[in-house]
């Protein structure tokens, strides 16, 4: 693994010789005359006056953080280039739920690169975000449409993530009598692991089982997932299987694929009460695994359970449509220790982006995008099928029906020198076990594709004409309000996003009056790399070989993360700030289990905490108890002692945010760690406040254990209105 080369030029440069494109002069907006009258309306003669009453003496770095000179953009952007070239972008047939896409051109620029559509904070404040609130509802109307279930919430982290939450439903749904969830082993492996691991903090049996077998019990079970289509391509009927569960009072969720849903029976028409799946395809970049908008679709009544957000269509004063976030009363914030889920964000800016693509298309041009993949496979299917590969056998109780994937047994050529013989023509498959391979189409594939995969096997290509049909067609309509059948031209498509982007408050027109945590900085040079194809285009299952680029960027930025938190290392894989908390509290209860602790069980946490803290701990596992706070909110240490003393033998950690939640650097927070650490505890820093600390202090030099980061709080990622 490679790293990047920090260059010391800069260090010894004279003033006049050094760059001037810095980030400091060019993106801190305040000039020595507005910080001598901020210093004067503080009290303080200099900046290093105020910091040193404000941020107590005993967190103090000893000395300045070692991550290399300041660059100027032009040379940090001419950098990076070179390091990202490194990347080999092949062409991918890996699918497993991550498939190259076109991003329509009006709205790569107008939307992805759009400053005022990806700086705005979350649409909590309605009047100031009618822009995004239509769009969002335009992305739960593409999603109730095409799954036909009638409520959609407002995207989700990641497919995954979605899968965990709607067994978290089931679960939900039966109040906690039944605590057993059937996943069929034909979903994506990903989403099987994040299921997984999110049942056994719950306290939740998964039981790996073949869906289709009608011996399958389900006396017992909150619910089962399935993968429509499945991981390997087949598209399979599950009305009995949804039959079974429902005479039982179980629930079937389906995680499906919407490009799909244009061409085969929406997920509700066969008995699916709770729909999952990514929203990737619809525009948006692979980008070596994201972020992408996921999706949940679920029956009314399930309503109260859907985690998330929904948006919903109310009046103002003057008795005018107007839109609105809708917080569900389960949500964190409200039920806190209480709470059946964590996830209080959304991928606003990526739901937008596949919302819009839907829009721009319309429902006849993504049934055109879904049938020319279609055909495309079905092609390479008939092709290889009539040279003899036996693809047809290759999958049990199948009967020939798929989308855009089909399997191919590689007994002639063997796996390896089919794969090794793919990837010398820069194509990427899939090994779907040690004696087959998948190959995926996609929006992109041409026909030059399909004769290129089909002469890795010696198989000619048929007649073009020649394509099986799907077996399942979807006969229902969907996409029929007007928003998705007027804006099919580039300058009616312009003209609606401009209009929508009008309705909103971004950086572009002023400072945002919200989430003080989350405003950073959006410099135009960080969001350039995003689009380029070495970032873009990387699927997140290609080999190692191929994304050493990624590689470095990897392992430099842990160092330097590491360094500025002063702990022992980093990792970059959560989608959000719940799953980082998630992911940090996991990695403390496995510390105890590894030290013969796993009773410890009791998380500590001030009641001037932010919702997520207290959700995010009971969906780790964890059993919490409030600690008192003063008037002012800082942490009540007589009654933190107290707590620690009384659940010594329990006690596994302690959740903080520094500083505070009311911007305050509390004197008291090393003492604070250290009653944790002497009841036998672990103490999780929420980083939401990290802006005030880097350079300062760290979490490392606070005393705490385990601490996360939000990419568009502290550094550079956008918020687009609920960010990464």
């Amino acid at each position: 693994m490679q790293t990047i080369e920090v260059s010391d030029s800069n260090t010894s440069l004279s003033p006049d010789q050094a760059p001037l494109d810095t980030f400091v002069r060019r993106h801190i907006g305040s000039d020595d005359a507005q910080v001598q009258e901020m210093l004067r309306t503080c009290g303080y003669e200099t900046l290093d006056a105020l910091i040193t009453a404000t941020v107590p003496e005993s967190i103090r770095l000893a000395k300045p953080l070692e991550i290399g000179p300041a660059r100027g953009e032009s040379e940090l952007l001419a950098e990076f280039r070179q390091l990202v070239s490194k990347n080999k972008v092949f062409r991918s047939f890996i699918g497993q739920g991550y498939y190259d896409t076109i991003t329509p051109p009006v709205i790569l620029r107008n939307i992805f690169e759009n400053p005022g559509w990806y700086t705005q904070y979350t649409p909590y404040q309605a009047e100031i975000s009618q822009g995004r609130l239509e769009a969002l509802l335009n992305f739960q109307t593409m999603i109730t449409d095409l799954t036909a279930l009638p409520l959609a919430n407002a995207s989700l982290l990641d497919e995954g993530t979605a899968a965990a939450e709607a067994m978290g439903m089931c679960v939900s749904v039966h109040e906690g009598s039944r605590k057993k969830f059937l996943v069929d082993a034909r979903c994506h492996p990903q989403t099987i692991d994040v299921v997984k691991t999110r049942a056994k903090s719950m306290g939740i049996e998964v039981e790996i089982v073949d869906c289709r077998m009608s011996n399958v019990e389900c006396s017992d079970v909150a619910g089962a997932l399935v993968q429509y289509p499945t991981t390997d391509g087949a598209i399979i009927d599950y009305s009995d299987l949804a039959d079974t569960l429902h005479k039982e009072g179980a629930l079937l969720v389906v995680a499906t694929d919407l490009l799909a849903l244009t061409l085969i029976k929406p997920p509700s028409e066969f008995g699916a009460d709770i729909a999952v799946g990514s929203a990737q395809r619809f525009g948006v970049p692979m980008g070596f695994g994201g972020p992408h908008a996921a999706f949940m679709a679920t029956k009314t009544e399930y309503a109260r359970k859907m985690p998330g957000r929904l948006v919903g269509i109310s009046k103002d004063a003057q008795g005018n449509p107007a839109m609105r976030l809708t917080l569900q009363t389960r949500e964190q914030h409200i039920r806190r220790e209480r709470a059946t889920s964590n996830i209080c964000t959304a991928q606003v800016l990526l739901a937008i982006m596949a919302s819009m693509y839907a829009v721009y298309h319309g429902p006849e041009g993504l049934k055109k995008i879904a049938t020319r993949v279609n055909k495309l496979t079905s092609i390479l299917y008939n092709s290889l099928q009539d040279a003899g590969y036996g693809v047809h056998d290759c999958h049990i109780n199948w009967q020939g029906k798929y989308f855009d994937t089909i399997v191919v047994p590689c007994g002639r050529n063997g796996i390896d020198e089919t794969i090794h013989s793919a990837e010398a023509l820069s194509l990427n498959l899939r090994r779907l076990d040690e004696k087959r391979i998948s190959i995926t189409l996609d929006e992109t594939t041409t026909i030059e594709d399909v004769k290129a995969l089909a002469g890795l096997f010696g198989a000619p290509v048929l007649d073009q004409k020649f394509w099986s049909s799907l077996g399942f067609e979807r006969t229902s309509t969907f996409l029929q309000h007007p928003v998705f059948n007027s804006y099919h031209t580039e300058h009616e498509m312009l003209r609606y996003i401009k209009r929508l982007e009008s309705k909103d408050l971004s950086l572009c027109h002023s400072m945002i009056p919200l989430g003080s945590c989350t405003m950073k900085l959006n410099a135009t040079s960080e969001m350039i790399p995003v689009t380029w194809p070495e970032i873009g285009r990387m699927h997140p299952f290609a080999p190692a070989d191929q994304w050493e680029g990624y590689a470095a960027m990897f392992t430099q930025l842990e160092a330097w993360l590491a360094e500025i938190t002063g702990f022992a290392a980093t990792w970059l894989q959560p989608n959000a700030g719940s799953q980082g908390e998630y992911a940090g509290l996991l990695m403390i209860s496995a510390y105890h289990e590894s030290r013969g602790d796993s009773h410890r069980n009791i998380c500590l946490i001030p009641t001037s905490a932010h919702g997520t803290n207290p959700a995010s701990a009971v969906i780790a596992g964890f059993k919490v108890v409030p600690v008192a706070c003063d008037n002012e909110g800082n942490i009540n240490l007589d009654d933190l002692r107290a707590k620690a003393i009384k659940h010594k033998d329990q006690l596994a950690a302690l959740m903080i945010t520094y500083p505070s939640t009311h911007g305050v650097f509390e004197e008291t927070v090393r003492e604070a760690c250290q009653i944790i650490h002497d009841a036998g505890g672990q103490v999780y820093m929420d980083g939401a406040n990290m802006n005030a600390q880097v350079g300062l202090t760290s979490p490392g030099m606070i005393g705490a254990d385990v601490c996360h980061l939000n990419l568009h709080k502290t550094f550079c990622i956008p918020h687009g209105g609920g960010g990464p």
